[in-house]
Order: C-alpha cells, then sequence, then structure tokens
C-alpha cells in the first residue's frame, strides 16, 4: 500500500518533519507533486535543513527516495540541493530517483512568472516567482519539456522552440529578459549536465514494482489543501493537486493502493501570499505567534500571516483527502497564550452560521464565530507521551478530536524530530 502525507491547511504545515519522523518505518518515499516551491524543513542533530524538491526521506538511510511525475523540477534549484547535502555524506545517487515523466523548468518560466505577477498589480496571487505555474500551463498546453527530454539528441532544439515561444510572451508582456538570461541559460544546461549523473527512471514502473514486492511506500505531498488547484482558495492556489488523488496522478498508482493518510495541520493557521484568512490576526497576538512559531517562508523568507485555527477549512480538507489520521504540529508556539481560540462555524454576511466552505471565500465576506479554551501555558520539552500532557493540552486534543472524527496521532512539541509525542497507526 501506498500511505500518503500531506497538508490540511494553506501548507507550511511541517510535513517534511513528519515526513523525517515517519521515514524509517518506510522503504521508498516518493514526491508526488508541487516543485521548490516548497520548502520542507528538517531539524535534528542541532543541524536545520530544508529541502525543495528531493523528498524528505533522504536523511534515513538506505530508504531510496523517488521525484514523482507530478513534479516540476528546476535543475539549477536540484544543483544547489545535492551540494547542500554533500556535507552528510548521504549516498544520493544510489538512493535518488528522479522520474523522466517529471516537468523541467526553464529559466524562462521563473521569468513568465515574474512577469504575469507584475502584470496583476494589487491582485497578484502572491507567487513564489519560481516558474511553477507557467510550468504547470506548458504541461497542460501539451508543450512542457520533461527530464527524460534531456536525453534525447534533440533536446536543444526542443528547448529553444520552448524558449522562442516564452520569449514572444515577454515581449507582450513589455519584460526585459536580455540582461538576465543568457547567464539563466549557462547555470541551466550546466545543472542539466549535473543531473544526468542521476538515475532517470520510469518512476511508475518503479513504484508499481516496489508494491508487487509488498515494499512500504510514503508519498509526500507539498503545499496544503486550500492551495489545491480545484478544491483551494482559488485563484489563490498553486498549480498542482495537492490532494490525496494528486498522488495517484503524481505517481503512477492506482486508488485501490492508497492505505493511511496523514493529515498534518498547525495547533493554528498560517498563510503565505495573498488570497482569503477567515481567521487571520492582524494585530498584537499574530504577531506573538508569528515571533513565537518562527513563521517565516522556508523558501522565499516572506513573514506568514498567522491566525487561530480554522476548524470548517480543516473539516472541508480532511473530507476530501480521505484523511485517516490527524498530525498536529506546533502546539509548543501557543504556550505563551493564556487564552486559545479556536474558529468553530462562519458567519456569513446574511448572518446565517456554517461550518462548510462557501464558494465565494475569495470574494464574500465571512466572520469566523470562536471558542475559547484555557492555554497550558508550560513548557512541552521532553514530554513524549500523550499521558503527560497538560490537562488543558488534552482538553484542546480532546475537543478536536470529537469535533474531527479522526485520532490526533503524532503532536509536534518542538522543531527537533525527537520533540514528538506519538501513538500513531500504520497498517
Amino acid at each position: 500500500m501506498v500511505d500518503v502525507l500531506l497538508g490540511l491547511q494553506w501548507g507550511d504545515e511541517g510535513k517534511g518533519k513528519i515526513v523525517d519522523v515517519l521515514a524509517p518505518q518506510y522503504q521508498v518515499v516518493a514526491r508526488f507533486q508541487g516543485g521548490p516551491n516548497a520548502g520542507h524543513t528538517l531539524e535534528f542533530d542541532g543541524f536545520k535543513h530544508v529541502l525543495h524538491q528531493i523528498p524528505s526521506g533522504i536523511f534515513r538511510g538506505d530508504i531510496q527516495n523517488i521525484i514523482g511525475n507530478g513534479v516540476v523540477l528546476d535543475p539549477i534549484i536540484f544543483k544547489k540541493e545535492i551540494d547542500g547535502l554533500a556535507k552528510y555524506n548521504l549516498d544520493l545517487k544510489a538512493n535518488l530517483f528522479i522520474s523522466k515523466k517529471a516537468s523541467l523548468i526553464l529559466p524562462t518560466h521563473r521569468l513568465l512568472d515574474a512577469a504575469y505577477e507584475k502584470s496583476k498589480g494589487v491582485a497578484k496571487i502572491g507567487s513564489t516567482l519560481r516558474g511553477i505555474g507557467p510550468t504547470y500551463q506548458d504541461k497542460v498546453a501539451r508543450m512542457g519539456l520533461r527530464v527524460g527530454d534531456v536525453l534525447s539528441g534533440n533536446f536543444k532544439q526542443k528547448y529553444q522552440q520552448l524558449v522562442d515561444a516564452h520569449k514572444v510572451i515577454l515581449g507582450h508582456y513589455g519584460f526585459d529578459y536580455e540582461a538576465t538570461l543568457p547567464q539563466a541559460e549557462q547555470d541551466f544546461f550546466a545543472a542539466v549536465a549535473f543531473m544526468m549523473q542521476f538515475k532517470f527512471v520510469d518512476s511508475e514502473y518503479t513504484v508499481n514494482d516496489a508494491l508487487q514486492k509488498n515494499k512500504t511506500i510514503l508519498a509526500e505531498g507539498a503545499q496544503g489543501s486550500m492551495l489545491d488547484i480545484d478544491f483551494g482558495s482559488y485563484p489563490f492556489v498553486t498549480s498542482s493537486s495537492t490532494m490525496s488523488a494528486g498522488a495517484c496522478t503524481g505517481l503512477g498508482v492506482s486508488p485501490k493502493q492508497i492505505g493511511e493518510v496523514f493529515g498534518i495541520f498547525k495547533a493554528y493557521c498560517t498563510r503565505v501570499g495573498s488570497g482569503p484568512f477567515p481567521t487571520e490576526l492582524l494585530e498584537e497576538t499574530g504577531e506573538q505567534i508569528r515571533a513565537e512559531g518562527r513563521e517565516f517562508g522556508a523558501t522565499t523568507g516572506r513573514p506568514r500571516r498567522c491566525g487561530w485555527l480554522d476548524l470548517p477549512a480543516l473539516k472541508y480538507a480532511i473530507m476530501i483527502n480521505g484523511a485517516t489520521q490527524l498530525v498536529m504540529m506546533k502546539v509548543d508556539v501557543l504556550n505563551i497564550f493564556d487564552t486559545i481560540k479556536v474558529c468553530t462555524h462562519y458567519q456569513l454576511p446574511d448572518g446565517t452560521l456554517t461550518d462548510q466552505m462557501p464558494y465565494d471565500l475569495t470574494d464574500g465576506d465571512v466572520t469566523p464565530v470562536y471558542v475559547d479554551f484555557k492555554g497550558w501555558q508550560t513548557s512541552l520539552d521532553g514530554i513524549r507521551a500523550f499521558d503527560d500532557m497538560p490537562a488543558e493540552l488534552t482538553a484542546y486534543v480532546d475537543f478536536l478530536e470529537a469535533e474531527l472524527n479522526l485520532p490526533i496521532t503524532l503532536i509536534s512539541t518542538g522543531p527537533d524530530r525527537e520533540a514528538i509525542i506519538n501513538r500513531v497507526v500504520v497498517a
């Protein structure tokens, strides 16, 4: 079976840490969507490392790590990631596999991203400007390049044909690319040559062969459910399917092969970029959460918007993902508060209450309805068992489990891989 691990909010939930925690139970870890707009942060043995495209199981021994076909891959960033991992003495060439069907991010994709975003003015999406959207656009338009194309004798011809099309669009937007593109292209082709040292595979066969051999597989998602291209807060979303269904299309596995779905959420909410955020706190409390949680983007460094936990959004994400177990992150960030709020419903403009996600969340005006909880106001350092948690935290967890009708099997009490309360169940 393929177990899936994904975010239930607007991304940045802490997926990298949990993949790292769960990875010893698996023989294969595979990324199924997204690209270098993701930043999965892992902390262990006093080190902090951010992965962008490489699966988060890479630090765990002989685990097979696969970059799946649903990923958009930037060779330049890939090379930087590999160089950054050199100090850990990992056997990357043996344990890292790249799908031939993964889409390539070209330098002009990044330029297009910037041009599109600039043209939107105040209505900008809040893109990471990593070229993700334009790469997925070319994929859907059936004109993109894929990793396997670098093996063909006419790769540079294919590259130039696509770049020429991009230059026409950039010219339409009046975007000056002449100064930066030559160096970016030089870096790109050097990175492609570097990338060819690694194993390119037909990953759908690799994954299904592992299933035939009864190997345990963990599918790692990027971003979060509320950024899904279909079900997120459109148009302020990413360009891929961040749902559990995306693991099927992003790895080439049948839905019947999906086992556990680990849904990860923070004990509060954050969001990077533009778009609706019903529980956002625009005053001192939001600043306190940001400071205490070090809420700055792992990829961009941008300060994250912060707010209280949003149950309507969380229930929605649980429903469409078929989550089977929940993982709550960063509860230690709330240690400082005497009162903690949870949004249980939205009040719509006509005064009615709902616990469902309205279609017009982006354009409509919803008011969060809160319940209050007494904070635990104590350090969680060294706590490794549910029974040892402060009574106030236990009450918080009990309430959420009852509301969400799912067990919270992992609770993260700090950034290090050891700071975890674990009662996880893997079939």
